[in-house]
């Protein structure tokens, strides 16, 4: 018996030991129904057009083998056909290799093969879990917050105990909100605002957005003035208001000062617009990362005007690497397509990841313009590690210094202090908090936020929305 026989067999034993032994669990007929097959190891991933569903009796083009590494010997691999109701797909399957077989309405089968020697197969060699149908990826549900426009609603909440702050050295709670425009009240966007203590000292750099605002925030000092620049160098330094406390209590945990300055200067607006992805990748975030591979194109299509696209990959130390990027920002949609098509969820295994090297590799050693509108979507369902703050303080507020606002995407299984660093990060960077929720049914349980009314979106329609409404 050849290989490719061989195997399809060892296949096809594997899936009737699974049947009898979990439960019967039946894969559904379809004509949607696209193999992933990924090695265990890491080394390699294949896929039907990053997760397009094949048509009935075909399979997709781009399903062909990947090369085996060179390091693995040839025996270690075998071809199969594998037969399912949408058609037979090829793919290379090595001795150490996962395969997840993926049909509208059914669970993920996930085939785990060890060393298989003859005709001997592991009687554990599929398990279930629960997964989106095939071609629902992009239907994500979440919701939106920003607490600059509820800050009453967010003093509250600080004030009464209800969350607390710093959050991995973040502390959003003693903001400045300045407002800057010209003499005929027209606002002044891509303005410099420092905000300064009595010695000196710098507490806070931010830059105005489309509408003349910026946040700064005091952290354990006290500000007494703010001095804003313009893009043609005008400048002004306006003293700030004593400290009004958000309550009536005699130390406030929250507070929130404004200044209104005028320039002499005229508006200049930034023409261009960079977006950047910031993705976990580790084991958990499998429905995200598909969400993103199937619905990337799209967003692009409805994201107005000249934009520039990155992706950042990051996992977690020990993991088969802390940080990948896609290069430098490109409105070639098609080379950042291929790079999420190449990453699959895997690694991980306990909730905090590498996010203070994520947001360092994102915001201090990548290339930003200083003529565009810069966004960054932060897709994660773990918070920080413990012992990174000082690297998280200076990769948000170098965030803040470039104009670049932070838009936290919580996925599923998040929790609390997940979603308190996320809006920490988030006011910080004049930013919005996003978060998945469970109504479309994909993936596993997401938190409720502490926050209040809101409605419920596509992701898709949320993530076109900001960027948007983020350009001048």
């Amino acid at each position: 018996m050849n290989k490719k026989n061989m195997f399809a067999l060892l296949t096809a034993l594997a899936l009737l030991t699974a049947s009898a032994g979990c439960g019967a669990k039946e894969m559904t007929e379809t004509t949607d129904a696209p193999i992933v097959a990924e090695k265990s190891n890491g080394e390699a991933v294949m896929n039907d057009a990053a997760g397009a569903p094949a048509e009935a009796g075909e399979a997709a083009d781009d399903a062909a083998p990947a090369a085996a590494p060179a390091a693995v010997d040839e025996g270690a691999y075998a071809e199969a056909e594998y037969d399912m109701a949408a058609g037979d797909a090829d793919f290379a399957y090595g001795a150490d290799a996962k395969l997840t077989a993926r049909t509208a309405g059914s669970p993920v089968l996930n085939g785990e093969f060890g060393a298989v020697d003859g005709a001997e197969v592991a009687d554990d060699v599929l398990t279930a879990e629960p997964m989106p149908a095939a071609g629902e990826v992009g239907v994500l549900t979440a919701g939106e917050w920003r607490d600059h426009d509820n800050w009453g609603f967010f003093a509250n909440l600080v004030n009464t105990g209800a969350i607390a702050f710093p959050s991995f050295g973040l502390d959003p709670t003693h903001r400045v909100e300045v407002t800057v425009h010209d003499a005929a009240g027209t606002a002044l966007p891509n303005a410099d605002v420092v905000l300064t203590q009595e010695d000196g000292g710098v507490l806070w750099t931010a830059k105005t957005d489309k509408n003349g605002v910026a946040y700064l925030f005091e952290g354990a000092g006290t500000g007494t003035s703010v001095t804003v620049t313009a893009p043609d160098g005008a400048t002004a330094t306006e003293t700030l208001p004593p400290l009004a406390a958000d309550t009536q209590s005699e130390t406030p945990l929250c507070t929130s000062r404004s200044a209104e300055i005028t320039l002499e200067s005229a508006p200049v607006l930034a023409p261009d617009m960079q977006v950047m992805f910031i993705v976990d990748t580790t084991g958990s975030m499998g429905d995200e990362m598909m969400y993103l591979q199937s619905d990337f194109t799209a967003l692009t299509e409805e994201i107005e005007g000249e934009t520039a696209y990155s992706v950042l990959f990051y996992k977690d130390e020990g993991d088969d690497y802390v940080t990948r990027s896609s290069g430098d920002f490109t409105s070639d949609t098609a080379e950042i397509k291929r790079a999420l098509a190449a990453e699959y969820a895997s690694g991980g295994g306990d909730e905090p990841e590498a996010v203070a090297q994520a947001l360092t590799a994102a915001f201090i050693d990548q290339h930003w313009s200083e003529d565009a509108v810069k966004v960054a979507f932060l897709i994660y369902d773990a918070p920080p590690h413990d012992g990174t703050e000082e690297d998280l303080q200076a990769a948000i507020g170098t965030a803040a210094e470039m104009g670049i606002h932070l838009v936290p995407v919580v996925s599923s299984n998040g929790s609390r202090e997940t979603e308190l660093f996320g809006r920490a990060a988030a006011i910080c960077t004049n930013g919005s908090y996003v978060f998945l929720t469970d109504d479309s049914g994909v993936g596993g349980s997401h938190l409720e936020p502490i926050i209040g009314d809101h409605e419920v979106e596509l992701l898709h329609d949320i993530i076109v929305r900001i960027v948007n409404d983020y350009r001048q």
